[in-house]
């Protein structure tokens, strides 16, 4: 799956045959695997109707032997063979249950082990709805590690009033993504706060301060749908003008006009059918769908050319 995923890349350092001779790996070690269980199978269920086939043959013996004495009619006979073969018929059954039964019970607990994973980010006991009034977002001597040793962020403060915005500037690996992830609470700060309107997010809902912030990210993946879909993903319930209006203003409408479906053109698989740039314009239009107080713009137009990226 993962290959096929990024096929392209693949293609871009000709490492089919690389890939295939992984899955080919893949797929030998899973053989020796199926053989062996085959085979403990078959081992199982021919010890299994062999025991029974042994207690059923001298069961009949015995029987015989009664008939021969005189001691039992023929019509007993016939009536304890049926007894006997309705007894071992649910005992023959015993061996493919108990392989079902003992793969649910595997599956069952992998499934439990995924259930009860506990998440890292939970709204606080009594945690209230995020109210936006002015916009203003502020972070207060943050301090945040992905890890021991792994510091990322240092005494960050800064305040953003409403109406405002604010760039973050500097090199690979500074921590302007992790920024933003914290203001989307996808990491708790290790240390000091980030406010909205002096609310501190970790005393309010997630699901309220990530329905008042919009974000549209530097890596922009699509869902393998409609155009159309994916812009309306920005807003439950939104109208097609409404999509259509948020196309305009992200300047992709026309593009999309264009096609021989519209809207309902299918994008493929992470939106490999479009080009970078028309895969950031859908994003921007679906966080324009959305209209949110509060917009964060990570390297948003970074595959825009200079006039379309002024015109949005």
């Amino acid at each position: 799956m993962d290959s096929l995923l990024n096929y392209e890349t693949v293609k871009y350092f000709g490492a089919e045959e690389r890939e295939a001779e992984r899955y080919d790996a893949a797929m030998r070690g899973y053989e020796k695997a199926a053989v062996k269980t085959s085979w403990s199978l078959g081992l199982l269920n021919s010890g299994q109707a062999l025991i029974i086939v042994t207690g059923l043959v001298a069961v009949m013996a015995m029987l015989a032997i009664e008939v021969q004495a005189g001691t039992m009619t023929v019509g007993s006979f016939v009536m304890a063979n049926t007894y006997v073969i309705q007894i071992t018929m649910p005992l023959n059954f015993l061996g493919s249950a108990y392989r079902e039964i003992r793969q649910s019970l595997i599956d069952m607990r992998e499934m439990y082990e995924l259930t009860d994973e506990a998440p890292e980010i939970v709204d606080a006991a009594g945690a209230g709805v995020l109210a936006v009034d002015r916009g203003e977002v502020a972070f207060r001597s943050v301090d945040f590690d992905f890890g021991p040793g792994r510091s990322t962020l240092r005494g960050v403060s800064f305040t953003v009033p409403g109406g405002r915005s604010l760039a973050v500037v500097g090199p690979s690996g500074a921590g302007k993504s992790t920024i933003f992830r914290l203001l989307f609470r996808f990491y708790d700060v290790t240390g000091g706060a980030i406010e909205i309107d002096g609310q501190d997010l970790r005393k309010v809902t997630q699901e309220s301060l990530r329905a008042a912030i919009g974000v549209v990210p530097q890596d922009t993946v699509l869902f393998n749908d409609t155009i159309g879909y994916n812009i309306a993903y920005g807003r439950e319930g939104a109208s097609r003008d409404e999509v259509v209006a948020a196309a305009k203003a992200a300047r992709i409408h026309d593009f999309i006009a264009g096609l021989p479906e519209g809207y309902d053109t299918m994008v493929g698989e992470r939106g490999l059918k479009l080009s970078g740039g028309e895969k950031q314009r859908v994003a921007i239009a679906c966080t324009i769908l959305k209209d949110p107080p509060i917009l964060i713009l990570d390297e948003a137009t970074s595959a825009l050319d200079t006039h379309t990226e002024r015109e949005i």
